[in-house]
């Protein structure tokens, strides 16, 4: 039996507040030059994700849509790989240079370092 590699309301941050309980106290993060990773556990049995990409770091909605499209994609892709945890992934200046496949080359790469984060995490809780 396969298991869904679809993106799901299930799978997203939808309210202020769930934003806010990563923000509040992120006991795990990945970061790269462009990229913030924040993460926290939560009781789901699957990670949820919640991107921000601000009109500050990308002044076109074009731009901004294109960095999301490939967060939620590579996120769609190795969701099966990442334990349960709430993930906020925050823009940084730059991003916007970046072409498709560097970007996703940089989400690949934290998605890794993030999932091994988040795995040592839970073997000291």
């Amino acid at each position: 039996m396969h298991k869904s590699i679809s993106y799901g309301r299930e799978l997203r941050l939808l309210t202020p507040s769930h934003f806010q309980t990563v923000f509040s106290n992120p006991p795990v993060k990945a970061v790269t030059a462009h990229v913030t990773m924040l993460a926290t556990p939560n009781e789901l049995g699957h990670p949820r994700i919640g991107v921000t990409v601000s009109k500050k770091r990308a002044k076109r909605a074009v731009d901004r849509n294109r960095i999301k499209r490939q967060i939620r994609e590579t996120f769609r892709l190795r969701q099966h790989k990442i334990p349960a945890f709430d993930i906020v992934i925050i823009a940084k200046q730059g991003i916007v240079e970046q072409d498709n496949a560097a970007l996703r080359d940089t989400l690949n790469y934290l998605w890794r370092k993030l999932a091994k984060r988040c795995e040592q995490y839970q073997s000291r809780s």
